[in-house]
């Protein structure tokens, strides 16, 4: 089937997870074709970029003369007329985790990778990027896809590279929410694999804790003869996943029980250094433009992966150096007028929340933080509320606007952003509802924050819609 294809079109192409499929694809010489809805997306920079235009809404009329179809577990699923008429004219239809099996597989290229799967439930975004940033710099040129929008220091979130590695995402979510509830990484069998960490997440389709290590676990049995799993120590999810596992692993962590971990952390306003250890040696000082120990350890699982693969420790600094964040990853946009610094971040989980709060209050120890959240999902935010509860110990004033719905889940009248707001406001002072976006941008004009005061986003909606108000 794979030498008769030569249009692809994407069913949702506007996706994090799309839009790199088809840069790649288009990258690879296929004809592209895609569509989606209007919305302003934070991939729309990237495909016009590409050169690719998305058709606005779907109709069945858009798949004309394609030869294969990929589309988004959103937007209506196998559901989407555009997928319903595919099948109905024997065309086949991909969904977006077996597509990013099959591109790393090679097959649909007809040639081979070495498959490089970063999977967990934070932190993948961006070690995916570091990694694909050091074999960039290396010289490798490798093919990469990454779940988000720019990559500064790729130029794209996804590439079809003349290298033989193939770096990508590894998301755990449902392959189509509906019809197949397979984990999308599933689909990707890696000769290096990476877990970065386990928490529960997606209770639309985990029941428990236990079910979503079972995925983690059949994931890291997915990884090739002869290769091997690369995991944090730190996280004991990940440490009982371990336990389990009977191939080959090498370990990261701050843990000195990990194969290598960072001796010690340094944290400044435009940069952080790390001094990293392993049982063996030394690897000395290395030096990043990002921030948070979340960051660091990021980075300390790239840097094993590279090690993996044979590069030496300077190319890996080096390549690191060159890495300057992803799009929505605690990401400085500007200034308000009145100088407040305003960062965005695509922190969705209470673990992720802690963690981005707490590197601004390294970096900006003498200002007060405002963190404005939106949640996302009803089931999301139900499951974890008291863990959102006690996530913004380290912002001085917290803003919360309406839950973000997700088209995969029925509203749920049960809970909502003002039930949580006033739980949050009996454990932290200044913290308001703020129902719609409009009113966030009126209330930050109104309070005048200035130089004293930093402003950050939260969220894997639309909050980020008010960075062209706020700046």
């Amino acid at each position: 089937m794979q030498s008769k294809i030569k249009k692809i079109h994407f069913v949702g192409i506007k996706g994090v997870g799309m839009t790199p499929l088809a840069i790649i694809a288009k990258e690879a010489g296929f004809e592209v074709t895609g569509c989606d809805i209007e919305e302003k997306f934070i991939t729309d920079e990237v495909l016009e970029k590409a050169g690719i235009i998305s058709l606005k809404g779907f109709d069945e009329n858009h798949i004309e003369n394609s030869d294969l179809v990929i589309t988004t577990g959103a937007q209506g699923g196998f559901d989407n007329v555009e997928n319903i008429k595919a099948k109905t004219l024997g065309i086949p239809v991909w969904t977006q985790g077996e597509a990013a099996g099959k591109f790393m597989s090679g097959e649909i290229f007809k040639r081979k990778f070495y498959g490089i799967s970063v999977a967990g439930s934070h932190g993948k975004t961006t070690t995916t990027a570091m990694i694909a940033t050091i074999l960039k710099d290396a010289g490798l040129d490798p093919a990469f896809l990454v779940g988000t929008g720019n990559i500064p220091s790729l130029s794209s979130s996804g590439h079809f590279g003349k290298g033989n590695y193939f770096v990508a995402e590894a998301d755990e979510y449902a392959t189509e929410p509906n019809y197949d509830k397979t984990p999308k990484f599933l689909w990707q069998k890696p000769k290096i694999g990476v877990i970065t960490n386990i928490e529960f997440d997606h209770p639309d389709l985990y029941s428990s804790i236990d079910k979503v290590k079972e995925a983690f676990l059949k994931f890291a049995e997915n990884i090739e003869e002869k290769g091997v799993l690369v995991a944090c120590l730190d996280d004991s999810n990940t440490r009982d996943l371990l336990k389990n596992y009977k191939n080959s692993s090498v370990t990261y962590g701050f843990s000195k029980e990990a194969d290598y971990y960072i001796e010690k952390i340094s944290i400044e306003t435009d940069r952080m250094f790390l001094w990293v250890e392993s049982k063996n040696a030394s690897l000395g000082e290395f030096s990043l433009n990002v921030m948070g120990e979340h960051n660091g350890l990021n980075a300390l699982c790239a840097m094993v992966v590279c090690l993996e693969l044979g590069l030496s420790v300077d190319k890996i600094k080096k390549g690191l150096s060159a890495f300057n964040g992803t799009k929505r990853r605690l990401e400085f946009i500007g200034k308000t007028k009145e100088g407040a610094y305003v960062y965005d971040d695509y922190a969705h989980h209470p673990t992720e929340i802690k963690k981005t709060l707490a590197a601004l209050k390294k970096m900006y120890p003498n200002k007060k933080i405002v963190s404005i959240f939106q949640p996302h999902t009803f089931s999301r935010t139900k499951s974890l509320f008291e863990q959102f509860v006690g996530s913004f110990s380290n912002a001085d004033i917290v803003l919360t606007t309406d839950i973000y719905p997700s088209l995969r889940e029925m509203p749920d009248s049960s809970v909502s952003s003002k039930l949580l707001s006033d739980s949050i406001a009996k454990v932290h002072r200044d913290t308001f509802y703020v129902a719609n976006l409009d009113d966030v941008v009126k209330y930050v004009d109104q309070n005048g924050f200035d130089s004293n005061y930093v402003v950050v986003i939260l969220g894997a909606g639309d909050v980020y819609k008010v960075l062209k108000d706020l700046i």
